[in-house]
């Protein structure tokens, strides 16, 4: 039985087929982004890697959190999150810029650490985080923050240059006055919910709630004192009648110390 060669045009349709597939790869390879084009909800503008540094310090991440960058764009802040050890995921819309991130953090070693989606991230859950990072516009921010605010108490949130409205940042930080444009960074830690009367011995405790502010009524028999104080993540601190009260919240709990004259004693409230 004679051996039959290949036709020449079937050697030139699969040599074609292997130019567009070369072809293909290195444009994919060659993709480089530029600053202030579109994106889904936001112009795509990267975060200079000065700010990423102070971004992921005032956070304070270590290798046991879980940063999420919300719109990652080219990735360098997941990659830097995993240069300091962190497990860190990017999520982002454009997929060539979610190829270039794969990329970019094979380059730097920290594949096994690094990884990125391509996802909406208001259709993607982000719950896991202990730290979510951003550079969205604001009305992407107050568009976020219901879910934001729902997080587990204690994740930080960490943005460049853009505020949540009078939900004040807990800490600020600035880069040098050298710095020109998209030079703050804010941070918000999501407070544990406290509003409501707790049952306390010998008394009660009415608490309001705006955002991480807190205010009200500490009353003890015939006697009662204006609440003022903070939630940090699990952590309560109030003044009433000065004497200052912290403690942590935990499943309708709050138990802690009682501090007046440079004396303590333990306190506990119980949500009614």
């Amino acid at each position: 039985m004679t051996k039959r060669s290949p036709s020449r045009y079937g050697l030139m349709v699969v040599f074609g087929l292997c130019i567009a597939v070369t072809g293909a790869l290195a444009q994919t390879e060659g993709y480089q982004p530029q600053v202030g084009q579109p994106g889904k909800d936001v112009v795509w503008v990267p975060t200079d890697q000065a700010l990423v540094d102070v971004m992921l310090d005032l956070a304070k991440v270590t290798p046991a959190d879980y940063v999420i960058d919300l719109g990652s764009g080219d990735g360098r802040t997941v990659i830097s999150a995993a240069q300091r050890g962190v497990r860190a995921l990017g999520i982002e819309y454009n997929p060539e810029m979610v190829e270039l991130s794969i990329r970019n953090a094979e380059k730097e070693g920290v594949s096994s650490l690094a990884s990125f989606k391509k996802a909406d991230l208001f259709e993607t859950d982000f719950s896991e985080a202990t730290v979510l990072t951003m550079f969205l516009l604001p009305s992407i921010n107050l568009k976020l923050r219901p879910t934001l605010l729902s997080l587990k108490p204690g994740t930080r949130i960490v943005s460049n240059s853009f505020t949540m409205e009078d939900w004040k940042a807990d800490v600020v930080a600035n880069l040098p006055e050298s710095c020109i444009t998209w030079c703050t960074a804010y941070l918000w830690i999501v407070p544990a919910g406290v509003q409501g009367i707790w049952e306390m011995e010998g008394g009660e405790l009415e608490l309001s709630q705006d955002f991480q502010m807190v205010s009200g009524t500490l009353r003890t028999g015939n006697r009662s004192a204006m609440v003022s104080g903070k939630v940090t993540g699990d952590r309560i601190d109030f003044v009433a009648a000065g004497v200052l009260y912290t403690g942590r919240i935990e499943e309708g709990a709050i138990s802690g110390t009682r501090t007046a004259a440079g004396a303590s004693t333990p306190w506990k409230a119980v949500r009614r």
